[in-house]
């Protein structure tokens, strides 16, 4: 299949499937008149790469993923290892995006919201006091 046909059967854009092929996280064959081939492994494997980037894996991670699921002598810990350490830093992004709320809440409470020029929000984020 063409990376057209690849890209609606994936749910991936074109533009994304090439990029992955540019960065080696999948390998097409080429057909004799140069262009991609895509073996229906390459379809199984971008609908991994999709699901682990909605899982909000980096291309490194992914990378290691797929790594390890091509190697069927894997260790699945090294995998558990992988997803605990995403885990780890969802929850501290969670933790940021909580303080940055708060912090937001706190100004959106001092702001009067009216027609005068002073705003505390603006205040805060330019750091006068």
């Amino acid at each position: 299949m063409n990376v057209g046909q690849a890209a609606r059967r994936s749910g991936l854009p074109a533009k994304t499937i090439r990029y992955y092929e540019e960065i080696g996280l999948i390998a097409p064959q080429r057909a004799g008149n140069g262009y991609r081939a895509y073996s229906d492994q390459d379809l199984h494997f971008l609908t991994f790469l999709k699901r682990a980037r909605g899982l909000g894996f980096s291309i490194d991670e992914c990378r290691q993923l797929m790594a390890l699921y091509r190697d069927k002598e894997r260790a699945s810990q090294d995998v558990r290892d992988i997803a605990v350490s995403h885990v780890a830093a969802i929850d501290d992004k969670i933790a940021e995006l909580q303080s940055m709320r708060a912090v937001l809440n706190k100004l959106i409470l001092a702001c009067r919201g009216d027609q005068r020029p002073d705003c505390p929000i603006l205040n805060d984020i330019a750091g006068a006091r």
